[in-house]
């Protein structure tokens, strides 16, 4: 069953918005605020929707995830409710794992898809008895040493102190237990390796040059599969390249925007929900 996500829906006036909806969807284990400077960039003349997935942020952790598809469920419902047909979908680490999904699930609402510091491949033996082990830790321990051991892969070392502060306290500030089942739940996902060769709309794929969990050399395995893909690599940063730079994170994305804008096809609207927003 699909879940109501708490989330932030910006941009300007439903009579003027001539682009194609934007939906941003985090990692783990953060929340929607990872996409703050995309939210403020690309509101001024577009719509961009910003979940908290199920278990992360605002959003409950009740009933838990038990699928890993569950995820992309709880979007399209989102979407349902917004009354947005179509959109540009971007996703980073976990998030471009849902993004294959929800593109898996239904490929004719995506006009666009961004896969950040991710990969398609399923887990390894050894890396389900590892994400289950975490999730194991995470219960008992709760969040804030898994924090403190990982920051400096999260973003490089050399990060600006404000970044980090913000990337620590997102994730300390996640559910243990929403954290734990999306482990066990990402454990078990698909292999999305031979779904990226049938994408057939633009993908952007970006990294981070140092990124160590999701290294470049993944990212360039996944602009090889996709059809249309364009591959940009961020100097200077690690798995969270949108906010160790978001300048030229902004930058890449803004030239696949205006790229999906001018193709063919409506811009993504129907008449919006009278449902209130979800806060």
């Amino acid at each position: 069953m699909a879940l109501f996500l708490a989330y932030e829906d910006k941009g300007p006036e439903i009579s003027r918005q001539p682009l194609v909806p934007l939906v941003l969807v985090h990692g783990h284990p953060f929340d929607r605020t990872m996409w703050a400077p995309q939210l403020g960039t690309f509101s001024a003349d577009r719509r961009v929707i910003a979940p908290d997935l199920r278990g992360y942020g605002a959003s409950p952790a009740t009933p838990a995830l038990t699928d890993f598809s569950q995820f992309a469920q709880d979007i399209e419902a989102l979407l349902d409710e917004l009354g947005v047909d179509s959109f540009v979908l971007a996703g980073l680490s976990m998030g471009g794992q849902i993004a294959m999904d929800c593109y898996r699930l239904f490929p004719g609402r995506v006009r666009g898809l961004v896969l950040a510091d991710t990969f398609p491949a399923a887990e390894t033996p050894d890396g389900v008895r590892t994400r289950d082990a975490m999730a194991d830790r995470l219960l008992r321990e709760g969040m804030r040493g898994y924090a403190d051991e990982v920051l400096e892969r999260m973003v490089a070392p050399y990060a600006s102190a404000e970044v980090k502060a913000h990337v620590h306290r997102m994730m300390t500030a996640t559910s243990p237990e929403g954290a734990a089942a999306a482990l066990r739940a990402r454990a078990r996902r698909p292999d999305y390796a031979a779904l990226l060769t049938r994408v057939t709309v633009p993908a952007l794929v970006v990294v981070g040059a140092d990124d160590t969990y999701t290294p470049v050399s993944d990212a360039r395995a996944m602009h090889a599969a996709l059809p249309d893909s364009a591959l940009h690599v961020i100097d200077g940063t690690a798995h969270m390249p949108n906010l160790e730079r978001p300048e030229e994170f902004d930058k890449a994305l803004g030239e696949f925007l205006a790229r999906v804008d001018a193709r063919p096809g409506d811009a993504g609207r129907r008449q919006p929900s009278t449902a209130p927003p979800r806060l």
